[in-house]
């Protein structure tokens, strides 16, 4: 694949900034990555242009908040290393693959972005991309 180009590398920023936003505002990190994935919110930032891919991230969550009538406060939470990172590979993974965010989501849940983030975060992207979809692969095969 071609490298990013810098509005979809500045996009990938975003994503990963909103997922730290959540932390920082005090969400259930799962529950809010759950609701975000499979949201009219994100398949608007997996749209070709949407207005609300240069919104900002406090934009953005306001308008999943709205969407999901209240984001549920605090239960699990990640660090923001791995809020960031999973943001950021969700929607690189999206201008990677094709696939839209709710399909991702089914493919790596929040539980197994926590879990991969120790050994995954220090590879290329799209090295961490692959590994995610052969584990799922490795779990339909069981």
């Amino acid at each position: 694949m071609e490298s990013l180009t810098l509005e979809k590398r500045q996009l990938c920023d975003i994503q990963g900034r909103l997922f730290e936003l959540a932390l920082k505002t005090g969400l259930d990190c799962p529950a809010f990555i759950e609701a975000f994935m499979n949201s009219k919110t994100a398949a608007a930032l997996d749209d070709v242009y949407d207005r609300l891919q240069w919104a900002g991230e406090e934009y953005i969550l306001e308008e999943l908040d709205d969407e999901v009538k209240g984001l549920g406060k605090a239960g699990i939470t990640y660090s923001q290393e791995v809020m960031y990172w999973a943001g950021y590979t969700y929607r690189y993974w999206h201008y990677y693959t094709n696939e839209c965010s709710r399909e991702i989501y089914k493919t790596a849940d929040a539980k197994t972005m926590n879990e991969c983030w120790p050994g995954f975060h220090t590879f290329d992207v799209e090295m961490a991309i692959d590994d995610l979809k052969q584990i799922y692969a490795l779990k339909g095969a069981e």
